[in-house]
């Protein structure tokens, strides 16, 4: 995790949220829109993220994310900075299909950030961010905060959600 200290207090939570909390408190790709410099915005769907941003690795960040444990999640804090990745259509279409055919159905946390990893190595990398700026980012977003911890953008739809990812019906929303 070298390199990641400026995420690691940072608290990744399943769902969106309207606004993080002092904590951070929000979902990777949130975190990922303020490391890469964007102003902070609820992400609830992979298309929802800036165009530099790869769809399909958003995707599965977000799937990852919203079906983890609370001490898993916080294993996706060095992926942060990664996400901003974008490539030709081509490359986009060929990180969707080592996706699609490495993660589908049940997917165990651990084989998650292995396919994770591998569709990141598929085409361009992310920029690399200066540790001091991300840094300055996320701080300033955890300074804009007015609660303790952020709130689930909707409870409800939320805990929804989540009963449908356990059971594996939802591949491609969040």
């Amino acid at each position: 995790m070298e390199g990641f200290e400026h995420v690691l207090n940072w608290k990744l939570k399943q769902g969106s949220h309207p606004f993080p909390g002092k904590d951070g408190g929000t979902c990777i790709n949130e975190a990922a829109l303020v490391a890469a410099g964007f102003e902070y915005r609820p992400i609830r769907a992979a298309e929802d993220m800036p165009a530099c941003f790869s769809r399909p690795i958003c995707r599965l960040a977000m799937r990852l994310n919203d079906e983890a444990n609370d001490t898993d999640r916080q294993r996706l804090l060095p992926f942060v900075t990664r996400l901003a990745c974008a490539d030709t259509p081509e490359i986009e279409r060929a990180r969707a299909a080592y996706i699609a055919s490495h993660a589908g159905g049940h997917l165990p946390f651990q084989k998650g950030l292995e396919v994770l990893e591998g569709a990141l190595a598929i085409g361009r990398k992310s920029d690399l961010f200066e540790p001091d700026d991300v840094k300055s980012r996320m701080d300033a977003v955890r300074a804009r905060a007015t609660t303790p911890t952020s709130l689930p953008d909707t409870p409800l739809f939320a805990k929804i959600k989540s009963w449908f990812l356990s059971k594996g019906e939802l591949e491609h929303t969040s």
